[in-house]
Formats: C-alpha cells, structure tokens, sequence
C-alpha cells in the first residue's frame, strides 16, 4: 500500500504541494480565496504560477492549458509552452499570474446557442482555484471557466459554481435560524458511479455504427443475454481485470478516488464508483475518468463506449448521481442529529429537497436529456421519465405522522438470522433500497439515478442546487420573521409536507400502474424525449428561479436551449445518415449475395435430382427476398425522412421531427435488417454480430 499512498495526487498541485512551496502568507491568502470565496489578489497569482510552473516542469511538463467544460459535452484544451526567449538566443520557462488566471480561446467555433457569431471569435478561461491543476502526459491543466466576449457562460462550469454559490447563501440563513453562528460555507457533495461497456477493438473497428455513434443501429439478440444474472458482480475476466488495475493507478495519480469496481447486469458492462468530494471538483474528476477510461482501454486492445444505449435488448448505462449538503465543520445536512433541533434542521432541509424535486421536476428530467438517455429512460434497467422521490418506510413514517400531528413510533430493529452458528448476527436496516426510483433517500444523501453515463454530472447539479437552494430561500423568508420560530418551523414542515407529498413514491417504479398514477392522478410530468422536455427550461417558473439565483441569465437560458436541441438533431440525424449507409453499402448487398447463392444451391441440387424439395433454401431464400423488398421501401422513407429536415427551420420542430419521424423510420428498418440476420449465413453477414460483441472479451 505504501506505493498507492506514494502515487496517489502525484500529478496533482493539491494542498500539500501548495503548502510546501508557496509562503504561509501567500497560501493562507489562496485558501480564503478558495474556502470562502475572497477575491484573488494578483500578487497571490504570480506567486502560485510561479511555483505551480517550477512543479511541473520538475514532473516533465513542458507545456500548460486552460482545461474547460464546453457546450459540446466534452472537455476542451489549447496547449501553449512555457518556454520564452532569453537574449542569449536559448529559452527560458516562464508562466506568470496573467497566464494563470486569464485565457483567450477562440470562442467562435464552439456552441453558443447564438450568443457568439462566426466573426465574433473572442472568448476567456478564468481560472478556477477551488479545483487543482493536474498533469496530463507533458501538460499542465488549468480548470477553468469559459465565458464569452460579452462575460455570458459557454461552458458547464461556470453555472455549477455559480449554483453552489446560490445554495451556500441560502442554506447559511437556515442554519443562522438554528443558532449556528460559526458555519462559513456550505458545500454540497456528490459521488457519481459510472456504468460503461468494453468490447474489443478488433471488433469495434468493424462496426460503423459503433465508430460514428457510439451504439449499434443493428444487431439481433443473441442467444443469451443477460437473462441468467450471472455477470452481475461476477468474477471480473483477466483482461478486463488488468484494464481496472491500469485505470485505478492513473485515476490515482490524478487524485481521483476511485473506490469500487464490479462487473454490472449486462454482459461486458462494468461500473466504477469513486469516494465523495465536493461537486465542483466531483465534475471535474468524472471528465476526467471517462476520457482516462478510454485511453487505457485503448492500451489494452480494449474499447470503453460510453453510450447509454449501445446494445438493444440489454441494460443501457447510467450514472449515479449520489448527491449531499455539508457544513465547512463537517456536518451532513441529510443526517438525522442527536438532539431535538438537530432532527428539525434535518426535517427541513429534506423537505427543501421533497419540494425542489417536486418543483423542479421538469428541470431534472431535461438536465439529463440526450438523444443517447432517452433510449434508456423508461426502460425495465432504468428509472422512467417521470421524475419521483423515494424515502423509504421510515422517513415516510416520520413525515406521515407530522403530517397528521401524530406520534411516530417507530420501526422495530430486526436481528438477521442466518441459521449458521459461525455467521455473524447483525442488525436489518429500517429501510430497504428501491431501484427503481429516480430520485431514491439513502441514509445521509440522494442518489439520482436518472443520468446517461455519458453526461456531464454538472448540469444535474446546476438544477438540483438552484432548486433547493429556492426552496431554502422561500422557507427563510418565511423564518426570519416569524415571532414564535418553533411553532413556525412546525407548521412550515407540516404544510410542506402535505403540499409536496405527490413526489414522494416507495414502489415499483417500473410498473405501468405507477405511470398512469403518477400523470393522471398525481399530476407528475412524463416527458419521454428531449424534444418533449428541453423547450419547458424556457417556461417563466424555470427562468424566474435560475435567473433570481443569479445561476443563469435569460439569454444564457435561451442559448443553452438551442444547443440542446441541435444536439439531439444532429446525433439522431448521424445515426439515420449511418443506418442508411450501411444498409445500402453492406447489408442489403450481404443478404442479396447469401440468396444468390440460396438460388443457385438450389438449382444445382434440382438439376442432380429433380425430386429434392430443398425445403430449407426454398423458405430462406423466399423470406429473404420478402425481407429484402420490405428493407427497400424502409430504406426510401428513411432518406425521405432525412431529407425533409433540410428546409424546416426552427430547431424545435427539427427535433419534433426527429421524433415524430426520424427515429420510427429508423426503428423499422432496424428491425427488418435484425430479421434478416437472424436467417442469413454468419460468414455473409458483414458485421461482428451482439454474441461477438458482448462475449468477445476473455
């Protein structure tokens, strides 16, 4: 273990670097800057620069980069030198506090949403300080911030800090009604757990599909799937084992605490979980280990797809988002305390969350809309698109008998008996785990279960902060002037409670029953789409809250609309442009040659002996020849579909499109062309089929 301990944050400008090599003065002025929020004196810059250059040029890096979260869902980098010319005609290493704190990146080629132009090329990193800077091969990476010329966020960073910010502000006038005077900030915390599935590459490198989109537009069922539960947590294959070995060590250098590793449901699908830290740096380090995710799976002949859908008819992958509020004096804000007014505190912060949820609702399901998601939501592996609260027996007693001014009495404990006299007795918790929820309590924090894997978890954040973070502000303002707290506070949890209680569901949140109930009888909201839930971040509620908070302006709102839009068409319409290719190029020519060769089998065999039936080629070659017509007309009114998006010109009713037209098209065809492999020759089929695919890894 003394290795890890050596390794781990090696490649990381953490607080213990710092502490080593900038003053005490300079240092203690960066950790108000990063704690509390003090602006950051440009003295305080150049002494960090300096000393943040002199420790990565001793690791081996010869370059730096202004490393930020773009609209395009993944992580953007311009890598500059630190060499500078000396007089003497040679070079010297120099990084000033200006290159620390500022950069210009050409801000016209990424999405803007209509807030930048072509012409309009300026935009600026700004270094944040309250996440580290990391070496990545020979490159210094600087988090930072990206805004545009006119100071409008472009980036995924810039609206998470500024959400925390608004939950810290809000939660801190809570805890000042309670009496806690001595709390500086607050923070929240998640953990995300990511889901993936590695194939080999050799494989891989056969399927279009996988290489322009990301998941398989065709493929039959094999004969197995997933149906005998016997990969999840099962023994991990060698080679996939050696792959986690090599992924944990360059996640630990990096500082990233990645903890637990398993084999998931589907077949060659695997999940990573790392330890808790704060949200901002949580976003940060889950960039990161998707893309180091991908790079050593490369390594190990290995591809890491990140898809949330990438094989029908077996689970999709998600994310976890475990989410949680704390105190600078490390109080959990989820966690029932000892005392009478510990457990109020608790009791309203968890109603601020029941509300925000149920708010907010629309909020959550389009902070986790993607083309790639809206496959996996609803399905049997994933929550449904209607967004709901799960809080098992326990608290919902609690809060049922607040609600009625009842005494609660509690859950018994249950001792586990196993029946073996050398197995430990141990007690049963008093609530179990549901699944199937989206939105499920476990103990001390939430865990929201509704992200793709491939999402950025900083959207997420950004909505679930800026709900509670309302609902902290409503319960405030009505606190701070209350003449008798305690009866107030009462009444304020009570009527929350009565209020808000049609989020609140402990079932099956797979059944169809729970659906029904929830949209006709509760009221919920089911959008199934992105096309369905994106325009509503638009609605005057959303834009009010977002805006109040200060987390997003109206055009930030409006840009950021636009771009999810766009990228739900262009996804869908580079899956339909590769679905239409590969049936033209290599599936309709494969079933052609294997019934050309059907047909002559079969006269051949007649013209030896004209009594043989040839029964079996009779009826595959007359299936295929009906199958290959029906592939044609398929074929056409997908291109058709296609080619009616060119002159729609609003990107809603592209997107409407998309789903009203596009995507049937292609699940039509889909199914025709998964028919026709099931019935043709292995050796004529031009792709690795699922069976290679999913069982390809040993």
């Amino acid at each position: 273990m003394s290795s890890v301990r050596e390794e781990f944050g090696s490649l990381v400008f953490d607080d213990r670097i710092m502490k080593a090599t900038l003053s005490k003065k300079v240092y203690d002025s960066l950790k108000k800057t990063i704690d509390q929020g003090q602006s950051l004196d440009i003295n305080v810059a150049n002494a960090v620069a300096s000393a943040m250059k002199d420790w990565a040029v001793s690791k081996g890096a010869t370059h730096y980069t202004h490393w930020f979260q773009p609209l395009t869902g993944i992580t953007a980098e311009k890598h500059d030198s630190f060499i500078s010319p000396s007089p003497d005609g040679g070079v010297i290493m120099e990084f000033s506090g200006k290159e620390l704190i500022k950069g210009e990146p050409d801000a016209s080629s990424f999405p803007s949403g209509g807030i930048r132009a072509t012409f309009e090329a300026r935009g600026y990193t700004a270094w944040d300080p309250t996440s580290y800077a990391f070496i990545k091969g020979k490159t210094l990476c600087i988090p930072t911030a990206f805004c545009s010329y006119g100071g409008e966020a472009l980036d995924k960073k810039t609206p998470l800090l500024r959400s925390m910010q608004a939950i810290n502000k809000q939660a801190l006038r809570i805890l000042r009604l309670f009496g806690n005077d001595t709390v500086k900030c607050v923070k929240t915390s998640v953990g995300p757990e990511q889901e993936y599935f590695l194939i080999d590459k050799q494989m891989y490198e056969k399927r279009p599909d996988l290489k322009f989109t990301g998941r398989t537009l065709f493929g039959a069922r094999p004969p197995k799937g997933q149906e005998m539960d016997d990969h999840y947590f099962g023994v991990i294959k060698p080679r996939v084992l050696e792959y986690m070995e090599d992924l944990n060590v360059e996640l630990w250098k990096l500082g990233i605490l990645a903890k637990t590793e398993h084999n998931e449901v589907a077949p060659a699908q695997h999940e990573l979980a790392p330890i808790y830290t704060t949200t901002n740096i949580a976003t940060d380090h889950n960039q990161l280990t998707m893309e180091i995710m991908q790079k050593v799976a490369s390594k190990h002949g290995l591809v890491c797809l990140l898809h949330e859908k990438p094989f029908d008819g077996v689970n999709g992958s998600g994310k976890h988002n475990n989410w949680s509020i704390s105190t600078d004096e490390g109080t959990n804000l989820l966690s029932p305390g000892e005392t009478p007014y510990e457990n109020a505190q608790f009791l309203l912060f968890l109603c601020a969350v029941i509300k925000a949820v149920d708010d907010y609702q629309d909020l959550l399901r389009i902070s986790v809309a993607t083309a790639g998601n809206d496959h996996r939501l609803g399905a049997n592996e994933a929550p449904p698109a209607v967004v709901s609260i799960f809080l098992g027996d326990e608290l919902n007693g609690i809060l049922e008998a607040i609600e009625k001014d009842e005494a609660y009495s509690g859950v018994e404990k249950t001792q586990i008996k196993l029946g073996v006299h050398v197995l430990p007795k141990f007690n049963r918790d008093t609530t179990d785990r549901n699944r199937t929820s989206p939105f499920a309590f476990t103990g001390n924090k939430f865990e929201f279960r509704m992200l793709g894997s491939s999402n950025s978890i900083a959207c997420t954040n950004m909505m679930l902060n800026s709900a509670v973070a309302e609902s902290l502000k409503t319960f405030a303002d009505e606190l701070e002037g209350a003449k008798d707290f305690d009866k107030a506070l009462h009444d304020l949890i009570q009527r929350t409670i009565k209020e808000h209680k049609r989020i609140i569901f402990n079932g099956n949140g797979y059944d169809d029953s729970w659906i029904k109930e929830a949209v006709e009888e509760r009221g919920l909201l089911n959008y199934k789409t992105t096309a369905d839930c994106m325009p509503h971040i638009l609605d005057k509620k959303n834009v009010d809250m977002l805006t109040s908070h200060k987390v997003f302006s109206e055009v930030e709102l409006k840009s950021r609309c636009e771009i999810m839009l766009e990228n739900y068409v262009k996804t869908v319409t580079i899956e339909a442009n590769t679905m239409s290719s590969m049936t033209k190029t290599a599936i309709a020519p494969a079933i052609v040659s294997y019934t050309t060769d059907l047909a002559k089998s079969i006269k051949e065999k007649t013209s030896v002996c004209d009594t043989l039936l040839c029964t079996y080629e009779k009826e595959a070659l007359t299936k295929l020849s009906c199958l290959t017509d029906c592939i044609s007309i398929k074929l056409k009114e997908l291109d058709d579909a296609i080619i009616a998006l060119t002159p729609i010109e609003s990107t809603e009713d592209k997107a409407y499109h998309i789903r009203d037209t596009v995507l049937p098209r292609m699940g039509e065809l889909r199914a025709l062309c998964d028919e026709a492999e099931s019935i043709t020759a292995k050796e004529y089929w031009p792709f690795p089929s699922y069976a290679d695919l999913l069982f390809g890894v040993k």
